[in-house]
């Protein structure tokens, strides 16, 4: 299938979009990195990951490089890991940060994965769009850049957040 019947068929959201705006390269971020099993092992200060187009788009899976690189979103009940219930955590698919935990992942009944938390708030950023004549707020992965979602304030306690994710942004990976 062509990347823009993919685009078409497939997602929802700013996937035609130009592909999101490079970082500079000489940037720095902090993110704290996990053990397999979960616990926080330590915060680091790294190079912000920046690649070419070319390169994200060999990297990924069309369907990621759509949501990731260019703010995409998959059509709800479509991903694999929205109805996913094993024990593990989420990694960003383009760099590896942990991103989310099962343990504050519950059904929303929306059709894409839903997490009432980060795994730490150093791991991803959150700015405002305003897209299609809303105004929502987007996640990303701090290292990288890549889109993961939109947070939401309607989601359950302790936080009342939802952070409604792409499964197409993320690879699981079952705690150790």
């Amino acid at each position: 299938m062509s990347l823009g019947a993919v685009a078409a068929g497939s997602l929802l959201g700013r996937a035609a979009a130009a592909p999101l705006a490079a970082a500079n390269p000489s940037t720095e971020v902090t993110i704290d990195l996990f053990s397999p099993a979960g616990k926080r092992d330590k915060t680091v200060r790294l190079p912000k990951l920046v690649k070419t187009d070319a390169d994200w788009r060999k990297q990924l899976p069309e369907i990621s490089y759509l949501v990731t690189r260019q703010a995409g979103t998959e059509r709800p009940f479509t991903g694999k890991d929205w109805n996913n219930h094993n024990d593990g955590l989420y990694r960003c698919i383009c760099c590896d940060t942990a991103v989310f935990d099962s343990k504050t992942k519950f059904e929303s009944g929306t059709g894409w994965p839903s997490f009432w938390q980060p795994i730490s708030a150093a791991n991803v950023v959150s700015e405002t769009d305003r897209s299609f004549g809303m105004q929502r707020t987007a996640v990303s992965c701090r290292l990288c850049d890549a889109h993961l979602g939109h947070v939401f304030d309607d989601g359950p306690k302790p936080t009342g957040l939802r952070y409604c994710m792409n499964s197409a942004a993320m690879r699981f990976v079952a705690r150790a």
